[in-house]
């Protein structure tokens, strides 16, 4: 058993060639329209085949990561996502394009299930999962400011997934071997045990429906969004990938600034209030007629949007430290992406893109609603002052505070820390307390 520490950067970039795809999936559905001459719902059917098979290989190996090991199984997502991705780079025949795209997505789900597994058991899941969410938007920004000027085709973005699998390959040495799991807190390597029920099953399952449909509307849009910039907008390509390329740096500007508030104004507020804020974001951007209301309605829309996100990735890990429920609701949220380029194509194809952004707007605000309960019920209740009264006094708040005993790494209750659960002592037990007390003391007296 290894008692070294574990090193989040290689689960950050590993997170970062999984789920670099999504990010990239307008460039990729329009290059496949214009390209290959495919329809607006054709190309979103291609884009939403590549995220459904990420879904799916993030739920066929929810539970699996520990069992077969990080490195091996993100070493197989990388090889797959290079096959993939390179062979629909390389050919023009839909199909192939279609299968490779299908092999890639495998890849790529395969890969953002061990680093979502891997957060998960870190010291501190939010931090981890807002430097992933830095990483892919720092990545996929410098790729929409490049794609544009390297020429057309369909080719490039696919490239672009497959190299970035492998520059990450090096990456992998330092993940977990077989049979072992990393032990909650990331501070070391345990032995993998037998399985364990999985707990907060219904805040679980909850929080797993709903950021499905929170992803599908999400997607809805970002799927079509190059599509609305060139022909509803009437702007260029390289003017849309500037427009992304800000977007993605707003999104950055708001990871840093999630990642610096941390757990002080709790998850349900910036899960619940994030998500009505993107809803309104998306109407402007679905409704835009020029370059102001595309890049406003973009680069706010991009700026809440990881905010978001890493606060229900921080949730779901919190759910479960060995990270199952990171997994099991990055898998619906995967299903949800795929639907959405097919979702928002059908939609915009049939009524718009205006009323497009009208019903996604509505469905977050509806999902809203069960994810920052979930929030609520699973992150407890803040730890305030008068509750380190309870626990020891004013005494309790000078010691919690003191730098000599964070030196020494003991754990004492902090300012905004979720409060410990009390167990209720039965009545009789206390009654009977109360008398041994009093016969005490009348023993003190009567002496």
């Amino acid at each position: 058993m290894s008692s070294r520490p574990r090193a989040a950067w290689p689960l950050v970039a590993v997170f970062n060639a999984g789920y670099l795809a999504p990010y990239l999936l307008p460039t990729i559905v329009g290059r496949l329209s214009t390209g290959l001459g495919l329809s607006s719902a054709e190309a979103g059917l291609v884009g939403s085949t590549l995220l459904l098979h990420s879904a799916i290989a993030g739920f066929a190996l929810a539970s699996r990561v520990d069992r077969h090991g990080q490195r091996r199984l993100a070493r197989l997502g990388l090889l797959l996502t290079f096959a993939g991705y390179g062979a629909a780079a390389l050919t023009s025949y839909v199909p192939l394009v279609i299968a490779g795209a299908a092999v890639g997505g495998l890849g790529s789900g395969t890969a953002t299930a061990v680093a979502a597994a891997g957060i998960a058991a870190q010291r501190d899941p939010h931090r981890a999962s807002s430097l992933g969410l830095l990483a892919v938007s720092a990545t996929a920004g410098a790729l929409y400011l490049t794609i544009p000027r390297l020429g057309g085709g369909h080719a490039l973005p696919f490239a672009a997934l497959a190299v970035a699998a492998v520059l990450v390959w090096p990456a992998t040495a330092r993940l977990t071997g077989a049979g072992t799991v990393a032990a909650p807190g990331g501070s070391a390597t345990v032995p993998f045990s037998s399985r364990t029920p999985l707990p907060r099953r219904r805040s679980g399952i909850v929080l797993a429906g709903a950021i499905l449909f929170w992803s599908m509307a999400q997607n809805a849009l970002w799927g079509v969004s190059g599509r609305i910039g060139t022909t509803q907008a009437g702007l260029s390509e390289a003017t849309v990938g500037a427009v992304f390329a800000v977007a993605l740096g707003a999104g950055l500007t708001g990871v840093i600034g999630a990642g610096a508030v941390g757990s002080r104004l709790g998850r349900a507020v910036p899960i619940g209030v994030g998500t009505a804020l993107i809803g309104g974001c998306i109407v402007v951007s679905s409704s835009a007629r020029g370059l102001v209301g595309f890049a406003t309605g973009e680069v706010l829309w991009n700026l809440f949007y990881p905010v978001v996100l890493s606060y229900l990735l921080g949730l779901s890990a919190s759910l479960d430290p060995r990270g199952r429920w990171a997994v099991l609701v990055g898998a619906a949220s995967s299903l949800g992406v795929a639907c959405g380029p097919m979702t928002g194509s059908l939609l915009s194809e049939h009524t718009g893109y205006p009323v497009m952004g009208l019903a996604m707007c509505a469905m977050l605000l509806l999902v809203a609603v069960p994810m920052s309960a979930v929030a609520l019920h699973t992150s407890g209740r803040p730890l305030v002052p008068g509750a380190i009264r309870r626990r020891g006094g004013n005494p309790a708040a000078v010691v919690a505070g003191a730098a000599g005993m964070a030196s020494t790494g003991a754990r004492v209750p902090q300012i905004g820390a979720p409060e410990q659960a009390v167990t209720e002592i039965p009545a009789p037990v206390r009654a009977r307390r109360r008398r041994l007390i009093r016969d005490r003391s009348s023993k003190v007296l009567a002496s």
